[in-house]
């Protein structure tokens, strides 16, 4: 009884077989068959080939939404070089709402100011990024897939060189709160008063030619580079205005390497001669005036699921199969009515001819 409910069992499966099996002597092979078979087992194994570098690739989704965060201070990293001696200069922030904040992590180093002419090859080569970053976009998803948790990189070693000149180094970080505000590098150390703060000139000409080596907001993470790091500002007058107007977007970045809390930001230049006499009047300094947007930026590293990557491999292996399959019929029933044709015309040819002689 129980070979007997077996035996129908393994009979229903069979019945439910989707993919019959042709006895071999019912099978004809070619040379026609033969060469789509190559050719279509070459296009699988290259697609699949090429299939599994596109499931490896990871891509970054951006997201919006609003930044909620208000109570927070707001990190800013500065690395600075102005063509002046450092008694002579001094950097503050002033927010929006007059709040001057103290300056006590930045540290003032005398240095040499060097053109970027003799300046080392990875500093050239970060201006070649720059250069390219205007260009493609895209760039900067590498970046992000390439930055990770650890250190500052070293800072460049400036070397005396034809055109050097006596320089101050502003460097460190200081925390602002997350308004709006002014971060400005001008004349005088900084003295605070009732109404904000003024800074005491004691020269009468001043020159504030000045390299950027970074700039950044937030946490400093390697490998990501801001739009302003390697700027180069070189003035041939004195009283000279640079102004710096940047919009900081709060980001959230999630890869495989780093997952971190950061700033990116957009800027804008304007730069001018302090002439009091042509009407053209201000201060002379290095100003960089920020404002903080409203949306913050989810940026995540994601990767293609195993599954997803199953089924069009599939899709790949099933679609090349089935059309070659298709084609090669095609050109076969083509090839074969032309030449059934052709014989027919041929044969009907030669029994007219034998009518008209037997006639």
């Amino acid at each position: 009884m129980r070979r007997l409910t077996k035996k129908r069992a393994l009979t229903l499966v069979k019945e439910l077989d989707a993919f019959p099996k042709v006895p071999e002597s019912y099978v004809e092979s070619t040379a026609s068959g033969g060469t789509v078979s190559l050719i279509a087992f070459t296009l699988m194994a290259v697609l699949a080939f090429l299939e599994f570098f596109v499931y490896r690739n990871t891509w970054m989704r951006y997201e919006y939404e609003v930044d909620k965060d208000f109570s927070s201070k707001l990190r800013i990293n500065v690395d600075i070089t102005v063509a002046m001696r450092c008694q002579y200069i001094g950097a503050d922030v002033l927010d929006l709402a007059e709040t001057m904040v103290a300056s006590d992590g930045l540290k003032y180093e005398p240095v040499i100011f060097v053109s970027l002419l003799v300046l080392s090859l990875s500093v050239r080569t970060l201006l070649h990024i720059q250069e390219r970053l205007r260009v493609e976009h895209a760039l900067q998803d590498l970046l992000f897939k390439t930055a990770m948790k650890g250190p500052p990189p070293a800072q460049h070693q400036r070397e005396d060189g034809p055109s050097s000149l006596r320089a101050c180094r502003i460097h460190g970080h200081m925390y602002v709160n997350k308004v709006a505000g002014n971060f400005h590098v001008t004349v005088g150390k900084s003295i605070p008063h009732p109404r904000g703060h003024a800074h005491l000139a004691a020269l009468v000409t001043y020159n504030f030619s000045h390299r950027i080596d970074h700039l950044s907001f937030g946490e400093v993470i390697p490998g990501l580079i801001n739009p302003l790091d390697g700027t180069e500002k070189v003035s041939a007058e004195s009283n000279h205005m640079f102004q710096y107007f940047i919009t900081i977007v709060p980001t959230k970045l999630n890869t495989y390497k780093v997952s971190a809390e950061t700033n990116q930001y957009s800027v804008t230049e304007q730069e001018r001669v302090i002439n009091h006499a042509a009407g053209s009047h201000g201060v002379s300094g290095i100003f960089m005036k920020y404002d903080i947007s409203s949306l913050m930026v989810k940026v995540t590293e994601q990767h293609m699921p195993l599954w997803q990557f199953l089924v069009r491999l599939c899709g790949i292996i099933g679609g090349i199969f089935s059309t070659t399959g298709m084609l090669h019929g095609m050109v076969g029933f083509l090839i074969d009515v032309f030449c059934c044709r052709f014989q027919m015309g041929i044969y009907r040819h030669v029994k007219v001819r034998q009518s008209a002689l037997t006639v």
